[in-house]
């Protein structure tokens, strides 16, 4: 006689996107997951150049950190269907910020912009002030640490490293020293690994990619796609990793697109 599994209490339950925005829907119902979280951390960084307390990504990290502790879902879990997108609207003395998921509108925030004759307003800032420009190469690595950190570096990976190596930098040799002659040393030592907890995981090749690749460029769509081919090209199964290398540099030209229009 089978026995029925117990269930878990009905306060036990994944944090919602409706649990923490005001939305409706099938949005409203979708737990919140990793990669969305970063996915969103990287358009505020785009345009606004940091994360910012009390917009949308910090509630974001909170709830997929909780979610993913419950194991609700899992590090490399994305609910996003359409992307995220962060717009501003400049107006008369402030500037309008508005965040949303899958074309729903999840949070809206007001900022005074202070009147001066200076070339950049408090929503416009000067990449030495430390505002947002277009998200680089070497950005999109390094958020790839963060939605696939835990994932061992295959070949597949090493060579999409490879490729953005060469479009960030120009340079058509690797680099010694650099990230995609680390990527592929992963790769080589994780073949012969014997047990899992012995591979060289992205996050220890990606995490300072910006700093190894010592030149750095805006990622463009073009970029995107030289960089999917070559992890499509490399991987047994002619796939690429949903919230690995390709996917990241595919986010990052897609919000540089939507900050340029």
């Amino acid at each position: 006689m089978s026995q029925q599994q117990p269930r878990k209490p009905e306060e036990e339950e994944a944090i919602k996107y409706g649990d923490v925005f005001d939305v409706q829907g099938k949005l409203a119902e979708k737990p919140v997951a990793p990669k969305d979280a970063a996915m969103m951390q990287m358009a505020e960084n785009a345009l606004l150049g940091e994360t910012k307390k009390g917009c949308a990504a910090a509630a974001m990290v909170s709830a997929a950190m909780k979610n993913e502790k419950a194991r609700f879902v899992g590090h490399e879990d994305v609910n996003v269907d359409s992307g995220v997108t962060v717009e501003e609207t400049q107006l008369a003395g402030k500037c309008i910020i508005t965040e949303s998921i899958d074309n729903e509108v999840i949070g809206q925030y007001s900022q005074a912009a202070p009147l001066t004759s200076g070339p950049y307003s408090s929503c416009e800032q000067s990449e030495e002030q430390g505002g947002g420009g277009p998200i680089t190469i070497g950005e999109a690595l390094e958020a790839t640490a963060l939605t696939a950190g835990n994932k061992p570096v295959e070949w597949s990976d090493a060579a999409a490293i490879q490729a953005a190596e060469v479009r960030a930098t120009g340079r058509t040799s690797i680099m010694p020293g650099g990230v995609a002659a680390a990527a592929q040393s992963a790769a080589t030592l994780n073949t012969r690994a014997s047990r899992e907890e012995e591979k060289t995981k992205l996050c220890d090749v990606l995490s300072n990619a910006t700093e190894r690749l010592g030149s750095d460029k805006a990622a463009t769509r073009r970029d995107a796609e030289g960089v999917a081919v070559a992890e499509l090209r490399n991987d047994p199964t002619l796939t690429t990793h949903p919230a690995g290398v390709s996917a990241s540099v595919t986010a990052a030209a897609r919000l540089n697109d939507q900050i340029s229009k």
